[in-house]
């Protein structure tokens, strides 16, 4: 079956403190019961306890589980689930704001990785990039707190008794039960963080975390109490670039390289060839991110057990994780007018830098922006359980659960926001693409000073606001029943009912005025505050250029918002910046599963071997509905920003799908010598498709440029991917605490979900740039004509189709709005919608994993590496207007941890690599590079039930990058920094 478990940290052990391994195990999962059994007896108490539990689990289990546990009550291996889970073989992850987030796991991304609480399923709130209807299926880690997690199960291979959903994996959480280790136990920790990236001051924050279990009545009830509080503090400093889409060298389109033949060719240094592909950057601007993130975690279990065959448990656990993130960018975007460049060599050229230069009159803006977001997701589960050992074998439990995520703003602007201001006056701008860091440099015209803050106007803004929540009830009926004296050892059987209603909604409150909505005497100097920008980037290659921009002006948010909306009502005047929604959509997943399951045992050649087969069909029908805004009429704002303009009306649809999957499962395992396991596994897993690509409705982008717009819309129609599984290993347990396994996996994934575009016209939209006027204009002063005469043509001699908000009387230039007028040419709308492929995708890897103690000496070692190789792979010499597919998250990965435990000393030196991976797909593709981090622990118990402990995270403060096509196309590139923890913990 393969390696099974390569890097288990440890096994759900409770130890010395009221968690069990077997923590609420299930019946369905009888065919593990002896192995959960035995974990029950361990007591752990470090390091070296949990991992020799996880050994003899991971020898006794069939199919592949790995597992983490807490070494100690309320102690688990990371602060960060995540970052625990990328310790196990084939399993890597994402960070978002500097912690773990989401998992992949035999490079399957997170929307193939199904996450259970306790054996249920768990719904799933994230907000995404906050500013659009939010969809995901991904569970965000960063919003459970590791302290009050007994353990971890990873199922890599699939079977019929669980629920289907992954086919990278099935990730079961589990939490401490009362009655599982009787008496009075607790744990409660304090801890301080540094953390090193934080541009501001005060980086330090406390954290707490506690956790007490108690038994009354001879075990007749049980409580178990949990709860963390943390804060931190942290900075993610980015420079980011937008990239337009991957044109051939033979296209001649809006913001393409000139053609050989156009004279301005000659500014081109080793223009891409006819079949070259490129991209040329949009915008390009530093960002930097200061976040302030409170995470509170509890859950509290009662258990009663009447007869000692009959226990029933109510559960209720809650997560509230809320993140501000104020951001302070400073930026540049490009008309594609006076161009210079130089390339790299084909067939996929880079850009060595990308040069632009502005006339005295086009009024070219240097811009100083801010937003400042406040994103709460909460979540709540209530599920109660009863479980029976009847007569004769037989094992009944039934199950149930409601639980939700939700996740919005938790202020009054939304969940992404933008504030503009900018110098208006640049002579020419560059980025040079030769470094880590993209280096940006501007020079303004003679006599404008871009560290003046009198030279500042206010620019336009936008206001975004997104809501997530997922609902899901769940009833689980799962039995099973032993034979003696039979080859047939236990039967499982049981169904599963889940109804999961989903709505994610939308607003917004948009103010296009790009090309500046004040006057620079309008401006309090006061507002400003001037930062530097170079130490802010240290670690990258470029930051030390003495031509990237030094130094920008940033703003206090809250007073620049009230600032505008009492000069200029951006937000109604009310300074309540959060919109209503105008894209509302609702999915409702109902499914229906049931299963049955043989567990055989039996001997070979006298040496003795199992095998299981399960079967479990499932019909899930699908309901879905939008509500989503129509744009009556487009604008032409500013030389190159065009926008949508809605009325009012709504329109709303519904549509239905459905289908049905058999899924067969089957392991074997085999011990042809002492201490030699060989495994074998084959199943069927499914992953639905994501809530975004099943959303009915149309939604077109409000922005759009003078070559079109674009847009998207669902297809609830999609069928799931469904893959086909061979998981082999060899497994050698040649010392008590050691093993060495190797394994091989084989995935043939079909109903690959793809995305297609359409060129299509839309509500009779026209395009202001493109029709009468704008050719008159062109007639009227040349074919070289700068786009801002044409405009001033235009409202010169169209006063009946323009709405005026400025006139220069010195240079001739208007600011406002051009009409599109009905004998205006159509907009062209690129419309993305996704669709089932009718290829396959084959994955297939290999997985090494080494666990050895160096005898008594208190040390030991955990290495493995995994290869993931695919054949559904990005072909990035195709131009965009190629419609591919690509599975996303493929890489290998990799760990060493060097751990200590002896003698009430604990340490531990981790380090984890992933190689670079495909992490986005569609028109472009996106890669994340490759990145190593190195984590520290250590902990001293300096007298009985008292340690203090320290840790720290990203020590070496490795830094992290993304690309488009070529590795010169970044798209962002971020400096690492270390993370510090400390504290003390007290046991009981």
């Amino acid at each position: 079956m393969r390696i099974s478990k390569a890097y288990r940290l440890s096994t759900l052990v409770c130890g010395a403190s009221a968690l069990a391994l077997a923590c609420g195990s299930h019946a369905a999962l009888a065919q593990d019961a002896a192995a959960d059994e035995q974990a029950a007896d361990i007591v752990v108490t470090g390091i070296r306890a949990s991992l020799t539990a996880a050994r003899d689990i991971k020898r006794d289990a069939q199919g592949v589980v790995d597992a983490i546990s807490a070494e100690d009550i309320g102690k688990f291996p990371d602060t960060n689930l995540a970052e625990s889970l990328q310790r196990i073989t084939g399993v890597s992850i994402d960070r978002s704001n500097g912690e773990g987030s989401t998992v992949t796991v035999r490079g399957f991304g997170p929307e193939f990785n199904l996450v259970l609480l306790n054996g249920r399923q768990m719904p799933t709130s994230s907000l995404g990039d906050g500013a659009s209807a939010p969809a995901t299926r991904s569970f965000d880690f960063a919003n459970l707190a590791s302290e009050g997690v007994a353990g971890v199960e990873v199922y890599k291979s699939g079977r019929a008794t669980l629920p289907s959903g992954g086919i990278g994996s099935t990730i079961n959480i589990k939490t401490p039960r009362p009655l599982d280790r009787p008496g009075l136990r607790g744990s409660f920790a304090v801890k301080g963080v540094y953390d090193s990236s934080r541009n501001n001051s005060d980086p330090i924050t406390p954290e707490l975390s506690g956790i007490i279990s108690d038994t009354f009545a001879d075990g007749l009830f049980g409580i178990a109490i949990t709860g963390s509080w943390q804060k931190r503090k942290a900075s993610v400093n980015q420079a980011n670039v937008g990239w337009r889409d991957g044109y051939l060298g033979s296209e001649n389109n809006w913001g393409s390289l000139p053609q050989p033949d156009d004279p301005r060719a000659a500014n081109i240094e080793n223009r891409p060839g006819p079949n070259d592909v490129y991209q040329v950057q949009q915008n390009a601007s530093y960002d930097l991110n200061d976040i302030n993130r409170e995470r509170l975690n509890g859950q509290v279990v009662l258990q009663v057990r009447p007869a000692e065959n009959l226990t029933a448990t109510i559960d209720y656990t809650y997560s509230r994780n809320t993140v501000q993130v104020r951001n302070s960018n400073v930026g540049i975007w490009f008309n594609f007018n006076d161009v210079s460049s130089s390339w790299t060599d084909g067939p996929v050229a880079g850009p060595n830098f990308y040069t632009e230069r502005f006339g005295v009159n086009e009024g070219k803006d240097l811009s100083y922006s801010g937003s400042l977001t406040e994103n709460r997701s909460e979540n709540k589960s209530l599920g109660g359980n009863i479980a029976w050992d009847g007569p004769g074998g037989l094992r009944l439990e039934l199950d149930a659960h409601h639980s939700t995520a939700e996740s919005g703003a938790n202020n009054p602007y939304g969940t992404s926001t933008s504030v503009g201001t900018a110098i208006f006056g640049v002579a020419s701008q560059t980025v040079d693409y030769t470094n880590d860091l993209p280096v940006i440099s501007v020079d303004m015209h003679d006599g404008i000073d871009p560290f003046d803050a009198g030279n500042i106007q206010a620019t336009g803004n936008a206001f975004r606001n997104a809501y997530f929540k997922d609902r899901i009830n769940e009833a689980q009926l799962r039995g099973s029943y032993d034979f003696d004296n039979s080859i047939l050892d236990s039967l499982d059987f049981g169904v599963t009912y889940i109804e999961n209603k989903v709505r994610s909604a939308y607003g917004y409150i948009q103010n296009d005025t790009w090309s500046g909505s004040t006057t620079k005497d309008q401006m309090p100097d006061d507002l400003f505050t001037l930062v530097s920008l170079p130490d802010k980037f240290k670690g990258l290659s470029g930051a030390g250029d003495p031509a990237m921009i030094q130094q920008f002006y940033t703003f206090n948010f809250e007073k620049m918002v009230a600032f505008l909306d009492d000069l200029n009502g951006i937000c109604g005047g009310d300074g309540d910046c959060l919109s209503s929604f105008t894209v509302d959509r609702r999915i409702r997943e109902r499914t229906i599963a049931p299963y049955i399951q043989g567990n055989f045992e039996f001997d070979v050649a006298n040496r003795p071997a199992h095998f299981r087969a399960g079967l479990r069909y499932e019909k899930t029908k699908i309901k879905s509905s939008a509500l989503v805004p129509i744009p009556t009429a487009t604008q032409w704002v500013s030389i190159n920003e065009f926008n949508l303009v809605f009325g009012g009306e709504s329109d709303f649809t519904t549509f239905r799908g459905d289908y049905d999957n058999w899924l067969p499962a089957f392991d074997v395992d085999f011990e042809p010598i002492d201490n030699v396991k060989l495994r074998a596994s084959y199943s069927h897993t499914i992953t639905r498709p994501d809530y975004a690509s099943m959303q009915g409705g149309q939604t077109l982008d409000q922005l759009f440029r003078i070559g079109g717009g674009t847009g998207s819309r669902g297809n609830p129609g999609l069928l799931p991917y469904k893959s086909k599984n061979i998981d082999l290993s060899a497994e050698w347990y040649y010392a008590p605490a050691s093993y060495l396994s190797v394994g091989f996996f084989d995935k043939r994934v079909r109903n690959f979900i793809s995305s297609t575009r359409v060129d299509t016209e839309a509500f009779g939209l026209t395009n202001p740039a493109d029709g009468p006027r704008y050719q008159a204009a062109v007639a009227a002063l040349g074919a070289n004509a700068s786009t801002t005469d044409i405009r001033n043509y235009i409202f010169a001699n169209y006063p009946a189709s323009v709405e005026i908000d400025s006139f220069d009387p010195v240079t001739g230039n208007y600011t406002g709005r051009i009409l599109g007028l009905p004998e205006d040419n159509p907009v062209n709308f690129q419309v993305t919608t996704p669709i089932n492929s009718d290829q396959s995708a084959h994955l297939y890897g290999f997985e090494f994993a080494i666990q050895y103690n160096f005898w008594e000496t208190g040390f030991g070692t955990i290495l493995n590496y995994t290869i993931v190789r695919g054949d559904a792979t990005y072909d990035n010499s195709q131009p965009s207007s190629v419609a591919q597919f690509a599975l996303t998250g493929l890489s290998d990965s990799a760990n060493a941890v060097l751990f200590y435990d002896k003698n009430g000393i604990q340490a531990r030196v981790a380090y984890n690599w992933r190689d670079e991976f495909l992490s986005g797909t569609g028109p472009n593709p996106f890669y994340v590079e490759a990145y190593g981090q190195v984590d520290a622990s250590a902990s001293w118990e300096f007298r009985k039930g008292y340690t203090a402990f320290v840790e720290a995270i990203n020590l070496t403060g490795t830094s992290r990058r993304g690309h488009l096509r070529s590795d010169q196309n970044v798209t962002f590139a971020s400096p690492g920094y270390a993370r510090y923890g400390a504290g003390i913990r007290v046991n009981f």
